[in-house]
């Protein structure tokens, strides 16, 4: 005896599946079944990943979903052909796209007179209308089942014989069902859980929401011939073998609409390309670009990707046409076209990239471009796509969002009916980012037992619940676009925001099946450049585009050297500074590693002391002769993907499609492994080429390392335009570029108020927010003696302020100046609430005086009367009122703005901390390496990377300026809630200094926000 279950949910049937597509098709093959549908409700958001299942396993899989008809039956329809794959989609983005995001309304209207290429399952017929069961059997003519789904109930055996008659009167065949919800029956306790978090209610308050026991599994084959009479369970295989459709059979075409009339898409591209040639090289096209670009055409046409490139070239136009800042980046700066079509800013005929990194003909894979927008404007580019293919043909790409540490034990603990101030005090033992659950030592620093059977089953629950689907989001920017109808291929869903519409499929589906997608990406710092630019030109400074900005600036190295990159782009992070001053960057390609250097590859693959030292002439540049072309510009080291790419065909004989393939299985061989094959091959490949056994282990050893964290030359070249841009702004205009962050937030590692306090620091004088001259973004204002113009910070930085109030103050203003607080208040038409909030942010201080003033002159602001219009206000007598305390001032303006002009916070605090014998962070420089001190500061930064192996990175900031901090994971456990929670942190530390660069080594900590007396500081925590 086989069986095939034809209806069967995963975990993309949210809240209510509880096994994953692998965990299924591993049971049912060890079941020996004959196949397996996924069917989620309405749904195929998880079916890509049930047929890479499929394929593993060796299971066929049939394609399905279940469907609730409003006000009708429930039904499960399964694909025959590709004609009712098809129509399944369509079905399912009706329902989806005429409700709201996670709801859907599957109607009657919906189904086609007669429905081909899908067979019906009814489900519960003895609960359905024979009038609806007359509608079915008119839709699905020869193709309609009532499912028997038996779960060890008291009356199966009087189940049976009813649907046995009532298929006898209506002439519909029987089929058994599992209504499967896990793969096996020990994940009852998580469906149960699932079911009470899907309802919002305790798992005592789920009651018939419950199922009776845990028969909703995979069963095995005699259990299932013990429930099931044989024929019905013969007639499972006869509907499986229907059901012949495969996601392989699927077929996308690209947009070719864009190719004008005369033309195909590849004489157009050609054209376009040439036509970018002349303004990319107008002296003429280099022989190597040349030779570059028609060998790039050929492959192009040979893999017929011409729309594609076409696609791409017309958003980046668009972009360009509107002012929009935007570059390319990622394998697509390999590409010569892409540079003569602007897409990208990188010349390839000047590096030594590879073009295979980004499309090869042995891997016959589409492209994937991703474009960086100004992130305040790339909605416009959005909607431009929307607009020209319509929602019809163009959707953005879901994410799966899956469960981590602190979404799984706030969830869980929720449905045990843990009260709310402890399931906050659970979800307060995690990052956002975990991805396990509590551990023992921060639940008992939180005063719970972990030993209690509640906490054990809670850290069960949570453990199985991590890592599986939660929602369906929107990727950030990522299109597919077709020639057809998309619904034709994977269902179409609403997006949480308004005019956005996503399909059901993940990004990493595309590349399964084989979908093109453009991302159209938001980068805050492109925003940030454009506004400094717009700023120096409005003010008569200087009138500069980021092609125009001076290259190879002595004094911008400079400035990087001493790590002086407080808001630029790439190397403003702690690890970047701690660098800087080791790498000391001279020139662009040494920013192009810089950018590279610090991430979790090469660190891992332990290139970066090698380099270092090589750099510094400490250590000889070792690398065989034949090999310069690959290694001479790393200094024998290998950095980047693309030489990993070049070394495998230089020294082992790889096409550089295959050096592509060896690339990807290095990136996933932590996942899947599968690296063996790969290694021999080099081996072999490098040993015939003359090259030592002990070299080839050690390279291999290295681009092991890579993981899936190696960087690619192209992208850290592609980042390192945007970061010389950057630094140059901030070396030669300080006051603008700090200004255009401000106005460009949220962005980078630093609050507004690191941001001021960094430009004063290099003698910036900031004036405060104020009606008199205030706009809603910062400006540039009153150049000193010296020439360097001023930073008068804009309405946009008053917490809860609108930017059409704003717009009316500036308006009046230009009018004519204010009188009083009154005029202001008459003329700008302010109501209570923002009267009240330019009075604590002092922004009424040049009309009102203090705070106190300002908050007395509003409140006496009242609206004027017909009768008394005309009349001149009766002056009263101004109350006396104490002048605010400077630390009164301070706490007003972290309340009311998130940052001082006034004194630091520590500076109030300075006293009591010297008398505990703390020190400030200007003294560090002058105590030895390797001694204890004792510092304390306001945390600005919580970081804890993932190839850090637990170890937490602190950037703790006083009046003098910041510290870099290190906490080992065993002090980060043992005072978790100390690391987490405090604003002031106090610590006792180990000073460690090396080639100009200090840490402290944390080794206790100390929450000493009570010193701060309510004083809100920010920090930018484990993102």
């Amino acid at each position: 005896m086989s069986y095939a279950e034809l209806h069967c949910l995963s975990a993309f049937s949210f809240q209510r599946g509880a096994s994953t597509a692998g965990e299924l098709f591993a049971r049912a093959k060890a079941n020996g079944y004959a196949a397996l549908a996924i069917t989620d409700e309405c749904s195929l958001a998880g079916i890509v990943r049930a047929h890479e299942a499929s394929k593993a396993h060796g299971v066929p899989l049939v394609v399905g979903a279940e469907m609730q008809v409003e006000g009708g039956p429930k039904l499960v329809l399964l694909c025959e052909t590709q004609a009712g794959y098809t129509l399944l989609c369509q079905l399912v983005t009706l329902a989806r796209r005429r409700a709201p995001k996670g709801k859907y309304r599957s109607l009657r209207e919906d189904y086609p007179r007669q429905v081909e290429g899908l067979c019906c399952l009814l489900c519960d017929a003895q609960a359905t209308s024979e009038s609806d069961i007359d509608w079915l059997r008119g839709r699905f003519p020869d193709r309609l089942w009532l499912a028997v789904e038996l779960h060890r109930g008291a009356d199966d055996g009087a189940r049976v014989e009813a649907l046995r008659t009532l298929s006898a009167r209506l002439q519909v065949p029987l089929v058994a069902c599992g209504d499967v919800h896990m793969h096996l029956r020990r994940r009852r306790a998580l469906q149960d859980t699932l079911t009470a978090i899907r309802h919002r209610c305790t798992l005592a308050e789920a009651g018939w929401r419950l199922f009776p026991n845990g028969e909703r599994h995979l069963r095995t084959l005699d259990a299932l011939s013990d429930t099931y009479p044989g024929d019905l369970l013969a007639e499972t295989l006869r509907i499986a073998g229907r059901c012949s459709f495969n996601l392989d059979q699927l077929r996308y075409t690209y947009p070719r609409e864009l190719v004008p009339d005369g033309h195909t898409p590849t004489t157009w591209l050609r054209q376009l390309t040439e036509e970018g040639t002349a303004w990319r090289w107008p002296r003429g096209v280099p022989g190597a670009a040349r030779k570059l670009i028609e060998h790039e055409l050929a492959l192009i046409a040979d893999l017929s990707y011409e729309s594609y490139f076409l696609t791409v070239h017309d958003i980046v136009r668009f972009a360009r046409s509107r002012g929009i800042l935007c570059q390319g980046r990622g394998s697509a700066a390999n590409s010569a076209v892409c540079y003569a079509l602007g897409v990208t800013e990188i010349d390839p005929s000047r590096t030594q990239l590879l073009f295979e990194r980004f499309l090869s003909r042995e891997r016959n894979e589409p492209p994937d471009i991703d474009i960086d927008f100004e992130h305040e404007r790339r909605e416009e580019v959005l909607q431009y796509v929307f607009a020209r293919y319509g929602r019809e043909r163009a959707a953005l790409t879901a994410v799966a969002i899956s469960y981590r540490g602190r979404s799984a034990v706030r969830d869980v603990a929720k449905a045990l009916g843990l009260p709310p101030d402890q399931v906050n005090a659970l979800a307060a033992t995690l990052s956002n980012w975990s991805v396990h659950a509590p551990t023992p030592a921060s639940l008992r620093e939180r005063g719970f037992d972990p030993d209690s059977p509640l906490m054990r089953r809670v850290l069960a629950l949570t453990g199985e619940l991590i890592d599986f689907p939660r929602h369906l989001s929107q990727h950030p920017g990522g299109f597919v676009i077709s020639e057809h109808p998309l619904h034709t291929l994977v269902p179409v869903e609403n997006a949480a925001m308004a005019d956005r519409t996503v399909i059901q499929w993940d990004k990493d589906d595309l590349d399964v099946l084989g979908l093109m997608k453009v991302d159209c990406l938001a980068l805050g710092m492109l925003t940030a450049v454009r506004k400094c630019l717009d700023l120096l030109r409005a003010s008569g400074r200087r009138d500069l585009t980021v092609a125009t900005i001076p290259a190879e600036d002595a004094a911008t190295y400079a400035m990087i050297g001493k790590a002086d990159t407080v808001g630029v782009f790439q190397i403003e992070s702690r690890a970047q500074m701690a660098m800087l001053p080791r790498m000391r960057p001279k020139t662009f390609y040494d920013l192009v590693i810089e950018v590279a250097i610090v991430r979790p590859g090469p660190i891992q693959g332990d290139m970066v002391h090698p380099y270092l030292r090589r750099r510094r002439g400490e250590e000889p540049i070792d690398y065989p002769a034949r090999l310069e072309h690959v290694f001479k510009r790393t200094l024998g080291v290998p950095l980047f993907q693309e030489q990993v790419m070049q070394l495998a065909v230089d020294a082992a004989g790889f096409t550089p499609g295959e050096a592509d393939q060896l690339r990807r299985s290095m990136a996933a061989w932590k996942r899947r492994g599968g690296l063996e094959p790969h290694r021999q091959r080099l081996m072999d490949g490098m040993l015939a080429n003359g090259y030592t056994q002990a070299y080839a282990e050690r390279i291999f050893d290295q681009i092991k390392g890579f993981g899936s964290y190696g960087f690619p030359e192209s992208h850290a070249a592609s980042f390192a335009l945007i970061t010389y841009a950057s630094c140059w702004l901030k070396c030669h205009e300080p006051a603008a570029f700090a200004a255009s962050l401000i106005n460009s937030q949220p962005l980078g590692f630093y609050t507004n108020d690191q941001i001021l306090q960094d430009a004063r620091r290099h003698g910036i004088r900031v004036l405060p927010v104020d009606v008199r001259h205030s706009d809603w973004d910062c400006t540039l204002a009153h150049v000193d003696a010296s020439g360097k113009p001023a930073i008068r910070l804009g309405l946009r930085l008053v917490s809860g302020f609108r930017q059409d109030v704003a717009g009316r103050i500036s308006a009046a203003r230009c009018q004519r100046a204010f009188d009083d607080v009154a005029d202001l208040c008459m003329r700008a038409r302010l109501d209570r609430r923002h009267q009240a909030l330019l009075a604590d942010a002092g922004a009424l201080k040049g009309l009102a005086g203090h705070r106190h003033r300002s908050r007395w002159a509003v409140s006496g602001v009242e609206k004027p009367l017909p009768l008394f219009d005309g009349l001149p206000a009766t002056p009263e007598p101004a109350p006396t009122l104490p002048v605010p305390t400077p630390f009164e001032d301070m706490q007003a303006d972290y309340g009311s703005t998130a940052l001082t002009l006034g004194r630091h916070p520590m500076s109030f605090l300075r006293r009591q901390l010297q008398a505990r014998r703390f020190r400030r962070s200007g003294e560090l420089v002058d105590i030895p390496h390797g001694r204890s001190v004792r510092f304390a500061g306001i945390v600005r930064l919580r970081q804890r990377p993932e190839t850090a192996s637990g170890v937490t990175f602190l950037t703790l900031e006083d009046e003098d300026g910041m510290v870099n901090a290190v906490v080992w994971r065993h002090v980060a456990e043992r005072q978790h809630r100390v690391l987490v929670e405090s604003q002031l942190l106090a610590i006792d530390a180990r000073l460690e200094r090396s080639e100009g660069v200090q840490h402290l080594i944390v080794q206790r900590m100390e929450n000493a926000d009570a010193l701060l007396a309510g004083t809100q500081a920010k920090s930018r925590d484990f993102r």
